[in-house]
């Protein structure tokens, strides 16, 4: 009995003593860290793009799969290739409307109640719009019911009915939204500053009126169905737990014997240049007690060789450890919110904007104090420690780009949509990597153009007048009133 007495109190010391060594160990290896900027960490791995199949059907539609086992889901997602920048100046909502009514005027096969009723009980979803540049049309379901719901995406596809019912009710719902445009302060300042750059009647800026809408028929949404909605006009993706050859026979059967007579619409769209030269425009709102502002001139296209260069531009810019954030919201206390952003599209002119929000009475100076900081950069050369902030915000969320096949996919149907190659992301990446200091400088005197700064205030325009006295410039008053509908 003794010895196991003794044997037992051996191990209990050999335990502890064991114990504390391994804790002295990670003592001495875990030396503590004075500063976050000390911290280091392993380089992150290269990105691995999931397979996929590309194969196009001889009435030429595209399409991608990419398999996903994860779990018995299957997605699916028709980019169309229209938008509503082809509608008639006098029917603007046309788009908008077909895109709806596509999924909620029913088919020649199925009314709406019929095909509600049908993905209700698969617990599937089937829905469609069109917007400035594209259109779509998408589908949710489980794998074991792709057939009868894949069977009704194409039928929506190809056979819409757009009941007359239905066009009423959503033109009334298009109505409401008229109505209610000019709630909003933050929607107001990107509405209104997208006419002064683009133009009232630009595609990428024009409006839906009351006028507009009760000037489109049931005739008009099936001819711009019929002229734009045609197999050669779609990229098909689809991800998810199917079979390869299982899903390609279903796109054959339902898809492929899909012929469209009409001749193909011109879809030739200017490339629109900035309008409003420069100026300083207000919007009164006399309810308000805080200024929405936005200031800045055209931007650029994605595929500009200095883009990747203008996005660090964005990285010293933006995000809590950006100079506006520094400067203009922490150090100044000038804005609830602020951010300033060289935007660019796939085809055609983005904006670059800088704005945010601030009181009515700090208005001058929260213009100012972003002018300064945009000045800044034009002016004097970054540091070394700047640009690594700048470019690591960047690339440290590169990864966040691939969180999902179907994110994935997206990116890839949207690179050939607009005509881009497939490996544009990353050669992207590789452009940030070696961006320059002396890149960011060149960059910012010829991309950042103060001169051609429009600047929009909306707010209470009789106390927020005084404070935009600062800036030594003309104020011209713009009128967002809602033209009434016609009696």
């Amino acid at each position: 009995m003794n010895k196991i007495k003794k044997s037992l109190q051996w191990l209990t010391i050999g335990l502890i003593t064991i114990t504390f060594t391994i804790i002295s160990r990670n003592v001495a290896i875990a030396q503590p860290i004075s500063h976050y900027s000390d911290l280091a960490y392993p380089p992150l791995g290269e990105v691995e793009l999931p397979k996929y199949d590309r194969l196009s059907l001889d009435n030429g539609m595209v399409i991608y799969l990419m398999e996903d086992h994860r779990l018995p889901l299957i997605t699916g997602n028709a980019v169309l290739k229209t938008g509503d920048k082809f509608e008639p100046t006098d029917k603007i909502g046309l788009a908008t409307l077909t895109g709806d009514l596509l999924r909620t005027g029913g088919t020649t096969n199925r009314s709406r109640n019929e095909i509600d009723t049908i993905l209700e009980q698969k617990a599937a979803s089937i829905e469609t719009s069109i917007g400035t540049n594209s259109g779509n049309v998408t589908f949710n379901t489980l794998s074991y019911d792709l057939e009868e719901v894949f069977n009704l995406f194409a039928d929506i596809l190809r056979n819409p009915a757009f009941e007359e019912t239905f066009l009423d009710f959503e033109k009334n719902n298009l109505r409401g939204s008229i109505s209610r445009r000019n709630d909003n302060p933050g929607n107001v300042v990107r509405r209104e500053f997208r006419k002064l750059i683009y133009g009232d009647d630009s595609p990428y800026a024009r409006t839906i009126e009351y006028s507009t809408l009760e000037n489109i028929t049931r005739e008009d949404i099936i001819n711009f169905y019929q002229q734009h909605i045609r197999p050669e006009n779609i990229i098909l993706g689809i991800v998810g737990d199917f079979e390869p050859d299982k899903i390609k026979n279903i796109i054959a059967q339902t898809l492929g014997d899909w012929e469209v007579d009409t001749p193909a619409p011109a879809q030739n769209i200017p490339m629109p240049t900035q309008v409003a030269s420069s100026g300083l425009y207000l919007i009164d709102q006399p309810q308000l007690t805080q200024s929405n502002i936005l200031l800045g001139h055209l931007g650029g296209e994605l595929d500009d060789p200095n883009y990747p260069t203008l996005t660090v531009i964005n990285g010293l810019l933006n995000g809590f450890g950006g100079r506006l954030h520094n400067q203009v919201r922490s150090r100044q206390g000038l804005a609830y919110s602020v951010y300033g952003v060289w935007g660019a599209n796939y085809n055609y002119p983005g904006l670059f904007l800088a704005g945010g929000q601030t009181n009515t009475d700090t208005s001058g100076q929260f213009i100012q104090a972003i002018n300064q900081e945009i000045e800044k950069l034009r002016t004097e050369r970054i540091s070394q420690e700047d640009l690594d902030y700048a470019k690591n915000s960047i690339l440290n969320s590169f990864v966040f780009q691939f969180q999902s096949p179907n994110q994935i996919l997206s990116r890839i149907m949207t690179y050939e949509y607009y005509g881009y190659p497939q490996d544009f992301i990353f050669d992207y990446q590789k452009a940030v990597t070696n961006t320059t200091a002396q890149q960011v400088f060149e960059s910012a005197q010829n991309y950042l153009q103060p001169d051609k700064f429009v600047t929009l205030v909306v707010g209470n325009g009789d106390e927020v007048k005084d404070t935009l006295a600062v800036l030594n410039q003309d104020i011209q008053t713009l009128d967002i009133t809602i033209p009434l509908p016609n009696s």
